[in-house]
């Protein structure tokens, strides 16, 4: 460890040609890995030590990862938003069911601003930027994608779209200017849509800019169902790994989408309190590794997700 380019040590398993052997050996990892002729010879490692074979691997310069951090290539688990959002996670990499592309999956709040499709917030095309904007992302040098599509959230109580109920807002409203200048009457209608998912996908600019493997989890290996009491896990933005149990499935819950519209959400599944803001979006694994849901909400005491298929379906996507 005192020679300078040397910035770890450790036992495992001797690597020829790029290839993991069984042959025992203590390996010594390097910021980067030179040839004999441009070391002095007290840079140099000896072929062993103690008796046990040496074995130099080139590893870098080690530095503590920081989720909120730039990443190129840039894995699910990491900070990921719209332009106009604070932050959340990229959830996976998945596939497009119509021309078998890479895409990002992660909610709609956080890669298309919460729209419903009709207010404007969100469109085709959109920046993505990672990390996402309350992380320090800037147009357009953080730019990693472009929104693709997203299911629109339908909130509970909306403003009126028909002209018979416009007409009936103005001309209550005309009565009032009369009767009550200091005051106006607004009219809005009960939405009796409710969302099975909060979710989106973006297109990568170039698939340089992605990777398939979970920050701390790995690839995930497919979709699944989940009962009450299973464990479940995945690694968001702001908590890293963390894990607990399922308490409910099939779920019917009313969700706050900011402090004056709410939205009701069915066919949700309900875990112990593991998540904080800023994880929605992430990808919510078995203990196989098998995508069993997206989370997107929850309270200092559960978390709240989509079922997996029901994002795959609407979406038309696969892992």
């Amino acid at each position: 460890m005192q020679k300078p380019n040397v910035v770890g040590v450790g036992v495992g398993y001797k690597h020829v040609n790029g290839k993991q052997t069984t042959e025992d050996a203590l390996l010594v990892f390097v910021k980067q890995k030179l040839p004999a002729t441009r070391l002095r010879k007290s840079e140099l490692i000896p072929r062993q030590l103690q008796g046990h074979q040496t074995d130099v691997i080139e590893v870098g310069e080690i530095r503590l990862l920081s989720r909120t951090g730039y990443f190129r290539p840039a894995p699910p688990g990491c900070s990921i938003g719209h332009y106009r959002i604070t932050a959340g996670t990229l959830g996976a990499v998945v596939r497009d069911k119509k021309n078998n592309e890479p895409l990002i999956l992660s909610n709609n709040h956080v890669l298309a601003n919460s729209s419903d499709g009709r207010d404007g917030k969100a469109e085709h095309g959109d920046a993505i930027l990672q990390p996402g904007p309350a992380d320090g992302g800037l147009l357009p040098k953080d730019t990693i994608a472009e929104l693709e599509r997203f299911i629109p959230l339908e909130k509970e109580i909306i403003s009126p779209v028909c002209r018979y109920g416009s007409f009936f807002q103005r001309t209550l409203n005309s009565l009032l200017k009369i009767i009550f200048p200091s005051y106006r009457m607004a009219l809005y209608k009960i939405n009796r849509n409710n969302n099975l998912v909060d979710a989106a996908l973006a297109r990568p600019l170039t698939n340089k800019y992605i990777k398939y493997e979970i920050l701390e989890l790995g690839k995930p290996t497919g979709t699944a169902e989940v009962m009450p009491g299973s464990t479940v896990t995945f690694s968001g933005r702001t908590s890293g790994v963390r894990s607990g149990k399922v308490l409910a499935v099939a779920s019917v819950i009313r969700v706050n989408l900011d402090q004056e519209t709410t939205a009701l959400f069915e066919d949700q599944i309900i875990t112990e309190g593991i998540s904080a803001p800023g994880d929605s979006g992430s990808l919510v694994v078995n203990g196989k590794m098998e995508a069993i849901g997206l989370l997107f909400a929850g309270s200092e005491q559960i978390t709240a997700c989509n079922r997996i298929h029901n994002v795959m379906w609407l979406l038309n996507i696969e892992l």
